[in-house]
């Protein structure tokens, strides 16, 4: 690939306009060339922000000859259908996660994207940020001794009830939208050999998806993780790391903004250690990767297929 990537957008949702669009407009390796919605006065007023093209309907824009890559915030119900057709139509694709809203169509999509030689990437951006890198080195570096267990949580407050979050219809669900975190960190820090040993899923009053949970994992030698998530709670976003000699702690662990200072408390006996890294933007981090992943011609495919059958098996555990 020569020059900047020409990516699309299939779509205005919230996250494609405060977090995913003004990142690939601010990357040196990105050229921002459409932007798609059902909604002609929508796709006008992106594509005025952002300085590309307007495009009604996402067909439209997958047809378009200067797009070769799209970028898909639909709801997770709809990522399958529109994620195979850009890849029919010969583009990479960065998708939204949950990719899929089960491991058979995860499974599908991803041996369709090796076939047409095209990327596919899921945007869990946590995993690019430079602090989680740090901490599997103090890990690797025996700082906390032989690692006995993980702790991981993510829980947001309250969504408006008109959230398409609270859908069952449009794949919503505390599991896939905030529960993928803790697992994925489990998945990034434990390994693939990782097992559903039991789950619980909890649905608020008038709510039609679960709204909360927990599960429990383990390793095939025995190191466990401990997974609690919900939408309704107080914000916490933080996982812990527990060895035979120690502790490192992480807060702010999956959404810190870009100016955070991140910091690992590394903890052994009655000492504390903090231990502070410079800021670094996740969100640019990601769009990064996906650059690479492009280039390359493919995107690992190891941990977003493993993390599908790993969601799919904590909602059967608790069914």
């Amino acid at each position: 690939m020569s020059g900047p990537l020409r990516i699309g957008v299939l779509g205005c949702a919230d996250i494609a306009l405060r977090r995913m669009m003004p990142a690939f407009a601010a990357s040196p390796d990105l050229e921002l060339a459409a932007v798609a919605s059902r909604d002609p006065a929508r796709a006008e007023e992106a594509g005025r922000r952002f300085g590309c093209r307007p495009v009604h309907g996402y067909a439209e824009l997958l047809h378009a000859d200067e797009v070769q890559a799209v970028y898909v915030p639909l709801p997770a119900a709809l990522h399958a259908p529109w994620v195979e057709a850009a890849l029919n139509a010969g583009k990479h694709v960065l998708a939204e996660k949950p990719l899929t809203t089960d491991p058979e169509s995860t499974e599908r999509l991803l041996d369709l994207a090796a076939k047409q030689g095209v990327a596919l990437m899921e945007n869990v951006m946590f995993v690019h940020h430079p602090r989680h890198e740090a901490v599997r080195r103090l890990v690797a570096e025996g700082r906390i001794g032989e690692l006995r267990s993980l702790r991981a949580e993510f829980a947001i407050p309250p969504l408006a009830d008109d959230d398409i979050r609270y859908s069952a219809g449009l794949g919503g669900g505390a599991l896939a939208d905030v529960g993928l975190y803790p697992l994925r960190a489990a998945l990034h820090f434990l390994g693939d050999g990782l097992e559903v040993v039991g789950a619980r899923l909890t649905r608020g009053p008038g709510r039609e998806v679960e709204t909360a949970g927990a599960a429990l994992l383990a390793t095939p030698d025995g190191v466990t993780a401990t997974l609690v998530f919900g939408m309704e709670h107080a914000y916490l976003s933080r996982y812990e790391l527990w060895g035979s000699e120690g502790r490192i702690t992480v807060d702010r662990a999956f959404t810190p903004p870009a100016d955070l200072v991140p910091v690992i408390g590394l903890h052994r006996g009655s000492e504390t250690e903090e231990i502070r890294l410079e800021p670094a933007d996740q969100v640019a981090a990601t769009v990064a990767a996906f650059v690479t992943a492009v280039r390359a011609g493919a995107a690992p495919r190891a941990d977003t297929l493993r993390q599908a059958v790993l969601l799919d098996d904590v909602r059967r555990r608790s069914a």
